[in-house]
Parts: structure tokens; C-alpha cells; sequence
């Protein structure tokens, strides 16, 4: 298959559609309370536009702080990110009964490229179970060498549709769209930080795995000057914070 390679432009782009597409929603929810509270005195209805309101805002809020870790700069480059910061994004998403979030992980500052790929194996996890059900995540390792294990358990389970053509970067039909984006920015992602990601199943249960690559694991040749990949950043360019708030 035919590597795609994304300009910065088309990157950014797609990103930013992607984003749009999570928050349209809530936001709309919100004007549709407001309009509400604007246009009828009746009590019950008016508690009822409050209830959608206060709802909306925070699963608003939820999704922009999740995207602004997972898409977004997140720091300077080289940055560390606490893995405390991603586990409450995390459930942040997860905040209705469809989906449940099991989580265990260190309490540690993880290279930044390793957390924004945990992140976006999340989201991908999450399309694994349409149906909703569990997602179970473990981190295990060090900064330099962890292991990322994410299951999906549910009706329907199913390893998301292109999604291993996308990491790799060469989509069956030759593009990328809003709605591949993420699996490919994933792929962007890990191999930035130098993580092979690997997916199964077994009955209504998807396994996602990332673990360092071959070659990122094989200790250097004596002499040899030491791997800087965590350092490199994905083709986005990686936008400021202030991008996504």
C-alpha cells in the first residue's frame, strides 16, 4: 500500500474537524437551553433547559481538556506529562453509564509523546466497543520503556474498521479524512516516540498493545550516540495550548 504522508496544512486541518465534531454537539445542546430559557416560563421546563445546560457545558468542557492533551502541545518539547493528568481527562470522557474506565498506571511523569499516544489508544478503544461496555487500561514500565495494555470488552466487540492501515499510515483508499484522523495521528504518534502498536481480539474483547519498538528496545552499539526519537515531534507541528482552549 501507498504511504500517506499529510502536509502540515491538511494535518491541522483534519485535527481541527476532528475536535469541532466532539464539542458540536454539547454546544449545541447549550444554545438549545438557552433558547429554551429565553421562550418559556414554564418552571418544569426551565429546570429541565438548566439540567441540559449544566450537562452540556461540562461534557463540552470534558472533551476540549482531553483534546488539549492528546491533540495539542501539552508543553515544550521534551515535555513530561503526569499520568494522574491523563487518567482524569480520561474519565472526564467516560462520564455517562454506556462506557465504563478501569484504570492502573504509576504515578509518574511520562514522556509527553507516550501520554498523547495513551490518549489517543483511549479514543480508539473506545470505537472498539460501539455498543458501550469496559475499557480497561494499564500502564506498566518507565517513561523510556513502558507497556500500554488496553481491553475493550462488549457486545459486538470489533477491531475498528482500517484502523491498523491507518497507524500505519497507508489507508486502504489512499486518504485520510476527518474520521480517520485520529488512528492515523496515533500512528504519527507512536512512532514519534518510538512505540509498535499491535491490536487482537478474542470473543467480545479487543486487546490494543504498545510496547517500545524493536529497535528502540536493542541497547546501543558501544560508541554509538544515544536515540533522541521521544524528542521528535508528530508532523502537526504540534499546535500551542492556547489552540485547542
Amino acid at each position: 500500500m501507498t504511504t500517506v504522508n499529510l502536509d502540515a496544512l491538511d494535518l491541522s486541518a483534519l485535527l481541527c474537524s476532528r475536535v469541532c465534531h466532539d464539542v458540536i454537539s454539547p454546544v449545541g445542546a447549550i444554545v438549545n437551553g438557552l433558547e429554551v430559557l429565553e421562550d418559556d416560563n414554564d418552571a418544569s421546563m426551565r429546570e429541565f433547559a438548566l439540567d441540559l445546560i449544566r450537562k452540556s457545558a461540562r461534557q463540552a468542557s470534558a472533551r476540549l481538556q482531553f483534546a488539549r492533551i492528546a491533540f495539542g502541545a501539552a508543553g515544550s518539547a521534551g515535555a513530561s506529562i503526569d499520568l494522574a493528568d491523563a487518567e482524569k481527562v480520561s474519565r472526564g470522557m467516560f462520564s455517562d453509564e454506556k462506557t465504563q474506565l478501569t484504570w492502573s498506571a504509576p504515578q509518574a511523569l511520562f514522556p509527553k509523546n507516550k501520554v498523547k499516544l495513551l490518549l489517543n489508544l483511549v479514543m480508539i478503544a473506545t470505537s472498539a466497543i460501539p455498543r458501550g461496555g469496559l475499557i480497561d487500561v494499564k500502564v506498566s514500565g518507565d517513561g523510556d520503556a513502558p507497556l500500554l495494555v488496553l481491553k475493550s470488552k462488549g457486545s459486538h466487540a470489533r477491531i475498528p474498521s482500517h484502523v491498523e492501515d491507518l497507524l500505519a499510515g497507508t489507508p486502504e483508499s489512499g486518504s485520510v479524512d476527518a474520521h480517520g484522523i485520529l488512528a492515523y495521528y496515533a500512528g504519527l504518534v507512536a512512532r514519534a516516540a518510538a512505540m509498535d502498536v499491535r491490536f487482537s481480539i478474542e470473543g467480545d474483547e479487543v486487546t490494543i498493545r504498545a510496547e517500545p519498538t524493536a529497535a528502540a528496545a536493542e541497547p546501543a552499539a558501544p560508541g554509538a550516540a544515544p536515540a533522541t526519537t521521544e524528542d521528535a515531534r508528530p508532523s502537526d507541528s504540534e499546535p500551542s495550548d492556547t489552540a485547542l482552549a
